[in-house]
């Protein structure tokens, strides 16, 4: 009696081989890829006075990486003159549910044409697993051409509420 050997084509064994390799290098990056942290909400909107150099509605987007965190401005002041990109020293402060305050420090905007509406940040910040921060309670700080402009809050709550840090 002959013996029978069934003979895989090559083509099989390496599309099985591929796909093991894929699969083990997708388990070995998740095996490596850093722990997702997540603030909540993403993007708030509150409105600030800034004085002669007007105000209005401004948007805050935040996001966080372990105990850092980032925010961007996107205000409705315009510029009274064009303003060169990472020229405006910022502090954002905002205020902590526990009392106290945090601050975000930066020297960051993009270049903006005069009568454009000013954008700062990422600004950078330290916050800590369940800190609810609003910007309500805060300042915004903004030294352009070695004035200091400084805008206040018109409510109490930015909308759609604080931000809560994981």
């Amino acid at each position: 009696m002959r013996s029978t050997t069934v003979r895989r084509p090559a083509r099989r064994r390496l599309g099985i081989g591929a796909v093991l390799a894929a699969g083990s290098l997708a388990v070995t990056g998740l095996a490596f890829a850093p722990a997702a942290v997540a603030v909540a909400p993403a993007a708030a909107a509150l409105s600030y006075n800034c004085g002669f150099f007007g105000g209005g509605s401004t948007i805050l987007t935040v996001t966080q990486d372990g105990t850092s965190a980032t925010i961007t401005v996107h205000s409705n002041i315009t510029a009274p003159l064009p303003l060169a990109a990472d020229s405006i020293a910022s502090t954002l402060t905002l205020a902590k549910a526990t009392g106290g305050t945090t601050a975000f420090t930066g020297t960051r905007n993009p270049a903006t044409p005069t009568g454009a509406t000013v954008t700062v940040g990422p600004l950078t910040g330290t916050v800590a697993p369940g800190d609810s921060l609003e910007a309500g309670g805060g300042t915004l700080k903004m030294v352009l051409f070695g004035i200091t402009v400084t805008c206040t809050p018109t409510a109490a709550n930015q909308v759609p509420g604080p931000f809560v840090f994981e």
